[in-house]
């Protein structure tokens, strides 16, 4: 008889649920099953915080003062969490997608297309102390162990990246760091959070309401699927008419009232609403240049830069619009142009590099390749530098790359196994 995968790796979960034991939740109170310990759950978290923030949009450089803001508001709730000592971080990513999510370790990051959807600090609070929660209580790292459990071993995590431009080549804890961000939570966790966040709202002083009526319009916009919150916040926290009453319930048990701070809110992010027309019309270039009319992207991406032209993101996509236009030395320019205003951003260095490639430009072309797997390992990134080390005779190194971007899959990979070969022969 055909045994099942579940059935071939009983034995090693078996194995794997001895061994472990259980710890108790920190939040919660409750037993739990505990694979990774905390000083790997603290490692994992500072490991994937910077590579997980690139792939979602890279930091909101252009106002550094709404990342204090945010910080600030985030740290009054997480010493009044359960796991106050955690190393928290937190950072505004330059998204139009409105979103938030916590790695492992406390490292949180909220999108700017969600802060604009929000009307004062309370819902801020309210948005921040949900992802403290889902830190504190080790959510990320439970989704983690299923997993494992699931799959019978760490390699296989069971998550799925997000359907974005560099989701099949990321590579390491980019990848892994992706799927924690993106990967959906089970309804328990969410009124975990949802409980627990309205609680150490109160704590901090602030109006538990302000939750409810997040829950609220989260659940409104969901029903009318408005673009961008459901391949968002959405996917990863599916609202519900059910967390709203449960918010509802509690925060009239705790008592409603407390600080909201709309005025405030509003100070700290009139630069967001400021730049807000540039990057609807870069979104709105994206969405041209998807549907492939290249030169009505062009025109709008011309206008973002117009608006704000300090945003390195406008460049790369102009950028990206010259290479199919087939103008690589326009393209070329553009992509120099995003990585003298944001130097640390893979995208920007991944695409510079294989630029330089196609125009031949090899130091040009490896600097830069090199300097985007520093933050962001790729698996195209690899496979060109192996084809930069045979245009340099320098047959170990390409074999050394082109192995590297062979463990990655889909057509990257194949393409490395070919030149591999070939290498070999």
């Amino acid at each position: 008889m055909k045994t099942t995968a579940f059935q071939r790796c009983a034995p090693f979960i078996a194995l794997l649920l001895f061994l472990a034991g259980c710890s108790v939740n920190p939040v919660t109170g409750e037993k739990q099953l505990s694979l990774i310990g905390e000083s790997d759950e603290l490692a994992m978290g500072a490991e994937q915080y910077t590579p997980t923030q690139q792939t979602q949009g890279g930091q909101f450089y252009i106002d550094p003062e709404l990342t204090l803001y945010v910080r600030e508001v985030g740290h009054k709730i997480a010493r009044v969490s359960d796991r106050p000592d955690l190393p928290y971080e937190f950072v505004v990513l330059n998204s139009s997608v409105p979103n938030a999510w916590a790695l492992p370790g406390g490292k949180i990051a909220i999108n700017r297309g969600l802060l604009t959807q929000l009307d004062d600090e309370a819902q801020l609070a309210s948005v921040l102390g949900h992802e403290i929660v889902h830190a504190a209580a080790r959510h990320s790292v439970q989704r983690m162990q299923k997993g494992m459990l699931i799959s019978a071993g760490v390699a296989g995590l069971g998550f799925a990246l997000s359907d974005n431009e560099w989701a099949g080549l990321l590579m390491g804890g980019a990848a892994v760091g992706a799927q924690l961000a993106l990967a959906q939570y089970g309804q328990g966790d969410e009124l975990e959070s949802d409980y627990y966040g309205i609680v150490y709202m109160k704590k901090a002083g602030y109006d538990p309401l302000a939750a409810v009526e997040l829950q609220e319009l989260f659940l409104k916009l969901s029903q009318g699927q408005q673009a961008g919150f459901v391949d968002g916040l959405f996917a990863t926290h599916p609202p519900s008419a059910k967390r709203v009453r449960e918010n509802n319930k509690l925060a009239n048990e705790l008592g409603v009232g407390g600080y909201r701070g709309a005025d405030v809110y509003k100070k700290k992010t009139a630069i967001l609403r400021k730049t807000q027309p540039a990057y609807n019309a870069h979104d709105e270039a994206m969405e041209l240049a998807a549907g492939g009319d290249m030169s009505g992207a062009l025109k709008k991406v011309n206008e973002a830069i117009n608006l704000l032209p300090r945003e390195a993101m406008f460049y790369s996509l102009r950028g990206r619009i010259y290479q199919q236009q087939k103008q690589p030395d326009k393209a070329q320019a553009d992509f120099d142009k995003a990585v003298s205003l944001y130097p640390e951003m893979f995208v920007y260095r991944l695409h510079n590099g294989l630029t330089a490639l196609q125009l031949n430009n090899l130091s040009k072309a490896r600097e830069n390749l090199n300097r985007a797997n520093q933050v962001v390992p790729t698996s195209i990134a690899f496979l060109r530098l192996g084809d930069i080390a045979v245009k340099d005779n320098n047959r170990s190194e390409a074999i050394a790359y082109y192995r590297k971007a062979a463990e990655s899959s889909g057509e990257i990979a194949e393409e490395a196994r070919r030149k591999l070969a070939a290498l070999s022969q």
